[in-house]
């Protein structure tokens, strides 16, 4: 990696630790926010139901239904989680997935600090194609956006609940949207109940010595 790519890659990620060795506060909750797909599978045929000495079974076949983009929030600290299902995954989405926390989740919050990655629909500038000016403006100002290195998107904390509700709730077959955000919905109610938390430990030190591959080599100043 050339050595502005290095320094770059090393900014947003100690930006990222930083925020999450930072004390709770309810007024500047910290979000992560991340995004993934399903694809849909109907059955061919009724699956065999569970019976005496033998589980459920399902034939190998089955029929595509489309896909479905799965949008994920959580506040690591306090173990809360929001999960929305939407046919497509546009900067509309974006969005609208953070109006929904400034109007429902978190409408008392003086900034909501948001980690997400680079993906070409993050753009805060999306406001303003979707918002009167002063509507995007009032929005933006609510938010303080950090975002993860290139290739550094294991530092978003989303996605560990992504591989929980993957393992969890999502590997099965699944025949259609509405049963997908059924399943989605009794998955967070769930785990929202059981206020499962991330104790995140890795932090800015153990990066500079673990990685430390990925910083760049100081440039001695030149003399007159």
């Amino acid at each position: 990696m050339p050595p502005k790519q290095n320094a770059k890659f090393v900014y947003r990620m100690e930006n990222v630790l930083a925020l999450y060795h930072e004390p709770y506060d309810e007024d500047r909750p910290v979000i992560c926010f991340d995004e993934s797909s399903k694809t849909l599978h109907k059955q061919v045929r009724a699956p065999l139901p569970v019976a005496p000495g033998a589980v459920a079974r399902e034939d190998t076949h089955y029929e595509r239904n489309g896909e479905r983009k799965i949008h994920i929030a959580t506040e690591p600290l306090t173990g809360w989680r929001h999960v929305t299902v939407t046919p497509r995954r546009r900067k509309r989405e974006f969005v609208e997935q953070m109006q929904e926390l400034v109007d429902e989740h978190y409408p008392d919050a003086d900034c909501i600090r948001v980690v997400l990655d680079n993906l070409n629909t993050h753009n805060p500038a999306a406001f303003y194609e979707f918002c009167t000016p002063e509507d995007a403006r009032a929005y933006l100002d609510r938010f303080e956006f950090h975002f993860t290195p290139k290739h550094g998107s294991w530092l978003n904390m989303a996605e560990i609940e992504l591989s929980a509700l993957t393992t969890q709730c999502l590997n099965q077959r699944i025949p259609d949207a509405a049963t997908l955000r059924t399943e989605v919905a009794t998955w967070e109610t769930d785990r929202n109940e059981a206020t499962v938390s991330i104790d995140w430990q890795f932090s800015a030190d153990d990066a500079r010595t673990k990685l430390h591959r990925l910083y760049p080599t100081i440039t001695e100043k030149k003399q007159d």
